[in-house]
């Protein structure tokens, strides 16, 4: 019998034809873009994509030949006759990545769309003209875009469309059924879930939960009464954000169609908290949890649940996913099919921007316009959600001008004041001994500066009874443990002072009864702040958060926001009004100036040249980073870093190992290696050899540093 054209082969002897894998692939692709009304587009890319595979070379691959074959550009080639120019770039980078766009002078062999196309037309690929005899490809509109950046963020989505579709289509052929993946319950269900778990704080038994709920309640109805569109959610620390934000997520999903809830948050340890709170609300199987912290093996059998949930990580199909802010804006500013293949899925999608203020200022240009993007073309509601508000506004209306933000929750919603649990007091400026002593004349206090140099002074100036230092010197594993005998000492009334760099603001859960505090950016500050009288169970007038600078300048990094935090509270006397936080961003979004919130010029790359995929994604890294990473073969560290120096170099591995890597400027890094400190392996790993520079107290020593600290 006539097989036909082939176009996979199955472990088990089964096949499938080319028209088979096209007409699959062309109706999940044309469902994925339907959520954005790019249906006749889907389909067209899902049946153009592998019509390279008609061609007599492929199909000698397919049996066993070892002959190199381009099968993409063919079917490029033919929705570029179309004129479907963003059908044309997803066909041709569905393999190898989103390509750059180049130009007319291309020659036929450069890997540049133009190049590519040029190649078809000057007869240089393989025949593939049999396609023309199974199939016709379904004419499509021609989208309009108002400019080029619309363009591309365009054809990125329709790219992950056909990305998805072609690998789900190849998954369940090859398994011969289709594979479990993320799933879970409709939003109607986790509505339900929501309602039962909130049902027993009501009627509230204190002023402060009265308040609590006052928002919670005002989310909820906000979230059926408000069409989806961009939103600000403005609640004080304490204020039950995390569970109100879910509030308003489910209620307008659920009233609007929308599809799932994404939470985007800056710090994996907020993302831990918070993607347990809602597990414990919604159940497990609700939940995904994705960011380097966390480990699914996709073939572990003996566990479905985790290789579903590995499977739910690549396309993100769940209800509720929980991610860091550099998963999600690199993956939309990608070109890899493995950042992009997730992004149609944040079409009719509730993303809630957690920390909203922690957005990175070189790329805030680049990150509100592709919030405004997924609002205004994708049917998705964006939710600014922090307890200091970042001052947006003018931002957003260049790329969203006939949508300004809504606030969710009024300021008249709630009192102000029963949530201050605090009393500022600046000090001016403070030697290192002065602080130290402030610090040791008090049973339990909190003192947060600018460097891991100045971290390691005071904490030497201190008596080590009850004393505690935390800096990113640590290996994380080490600062999990000194964590956990931290606040069993809050609990228990003991004596415990800590001296940190700023990592402890970043969602850490601690409490203290005095916070010390070296002068930052306001956001800092007040990020410092929630670490004091955290559950309000003392009065504000005894719960003092001092402000002081120190005696080294502030590293180069935080001298803008130190001097606009500088102005703002010189010109406010409550730190924590919405007067002085809106004057703080918009001090700071001014020092830096407008140059400065697009660092990368990512934006006019993006306007001014076609389409140049790969050289965007090359400039867009939130973590830029020119750090190295040395492990700590420490703890169970020891048997991961055995297992690194025997030869085994896996994903799961290097995630783990994680747990006990320090990072490093270059010049630390040399002078250890200089030293014989280090041993580099090779793959480039590096292990600390030398067990005497590790402290059990401060971490990795900085005796060979050459002078520059990392501030955290």
């Amino acid at each position: 019998m006539e097989v036909g054209y082939l176009a996979h082969l199955s472990l088990d002897g089964r096949s499938q034809t080319v028209a088979e894998h096209l007409s699959g692939t062309s109706d999940l692709c044309a469902a994925f873009a339907a959520s954005f009304g790019a249906e006749e587009q889907g389909r067209l890319a899902g049946l153009a994509h592998d019509l390279g595979k008609y061609s007599a070379a492929f199909q000698r691959r397919i049996q066993g030949s070892v002959e190199r074959v381009d099968h993409a550009t063919a079917g490029a080639a033919e929705c570029c006759k179309r004129g479907q120019i963003c059908a044309a770039f997803a066909v041709a980078g569905h393999h190898s990545g989103l390509p750059d766009g180049g130009g007319q002078g291309d020659h036929q062999d450069e890997p540049t769309f133009c190049g590519r196309m040029r190649k078809a037309a000057l007869g240089g690929l393989e025949p593939c003209e049999a396609w023309q005899e199974e199939l016709k490809l379904p004419a499509a509109s021609t989208p309009a875009f108002s400019n080029p950046l619309e363009e591309m963020f365009f054809t990125r989505m329709l790219y992950s469309c056909l990305v998805d579709a072609d690998f789900l289509d190849t998954e369940t052929f090859m398994a011969g059924a289709e594979r479990e993946r993320g799933g879970g319950d409709r939003m109607e269900d986790l509505e339900k879930k929501l309602q039962s778990h909130i049902s027993g704080w009501f009627p509230p038994q204190n002023e402060l939960n009265r308040e609590r709920c006052a928002v919670l309640r005002c989310c909820l109805d906000q979230g059926t009464a408000q069409k989806p569109g961009l939103f600000t959610l403005t609640i004080p620390t304490g204020g039950g954000k995390t569970v109100a934000s879910l509030a308003f997520a489910l209620c307008h999903a659920r009233a609007h169609g929308l599809r799932r809830v994404i939470y985007v948050i800056p710090y994996t340890s907020i993302i831990e908290q918070n993607a347990q709170v809602f597990r414990d609300i919604l159940g497990d199987k609700n939940v995904l949890e994705h960011h380097s912290g966390v480990l699914y093996d996709i073939e572990d059998e003996a566990s479905p649940d985790n290789a579903r949930l590995a499977r739910a990580t690549e396309n993100w199909d769940m209800p509720v996913v929980v991610t860091t802010a550099v998963q999600f804006f690199e993956s939309l500013f990608g070109s890899r099919s493995s950042q992009c293949r997730k992004l149609h899925n944040l079409a009719q999608s509730v993303i809630i921007f957690d920390e909203v203020q922690m957005l990175p200022i070189p790329y805030l240009r680049p990150c509100v316009f592709a919030i405004a993007q997924l609002v205004k073309d994708y049917g998705a509601s964006a939710v600014l959600c922090t307890a200091t508000q970042p001052a947006l506004d003018g931002i957003f209306k260049k790329f969203l001008p006939e949508q300004p933000p809504v606030e969710l929750c009024p300021p008249e919603v709630f009192r102000q004041e029963l949530f201050q649990r605090v009393t500022f007091r600046r000090e001016g400026t403070l030697s290192w001994e002065a602080v130290a002593e402030r610090i040791s004349g008090q049973k339990q206090a909190l003192c947060i500066v600018n460097s891991r140099k100045s971290t390691q002074q005071i904490y030497g100036l201190l008596d080590k009874d009850g004393a505690f230092h935390l800096s990113t010197l640590m290996y994380p594993a080490h600062r999990k443990a000194v964590l956990k005998w931290i606040r069993a000492r809050l609990n228990n009334g003991l004596p415990c002072r800590v001296v940190s760099t700023s990592l402890i603001e970043a969602g850490v859960d601690v409490d203290f009864p005095a916070v010390f505090r070296e002068e930052a950016g306001l956001d800092s500050i007040l990020q410092a702040a929630g670490r004091c009288n955290r559950e309000g169970k003392r009065p504000a007038d005894e719960s003092v958060v001092t402000i002081f600078q120190g005696e080294a300048p502030p590293p180069s990094l935080f001298e803008i926001p130190v001097a606009a935090g500088r102005q703002a509270l010189n010109r406010h006397a409550l730190p924590d009004s919405p007067e002085a936080i809106y004057c703080y961003f918009q001090e700071l979004l001014g020092l830096k100036g407008s140059r400065a919130l697009d660092q990368k010029d990512i934006l006019a790359v993006m306007e001014r040249d076609f389409m140049l995929f790969r050289k965007v994604a090359k400039r867009f890294h939130l973590i830029d980073s020119e750090t190295k990473t040395v492990y700590i073969p420490l703890g169970e560290g020891e048997e991961l870093v055995r297992q690194l120096r025997s030869g085994e170099h896996s994903r799961a591995l290097y995630r783990a190992l994680g747990q006990y890597g320090v990072s490093m400027y270059p010049q630390h890094f040399e002078a250890l290696n200089l030293a014989g400190d280090l041993e580099v392996l090779e793959d480039g790993s590096a292990v600390l050899t030398n067990p005497a520079l590790y402290d059990s107290d401060m971490g990795l020593s900085l005796a060979a540093d050459a002078g520059k600290f990392l501030s955290i």
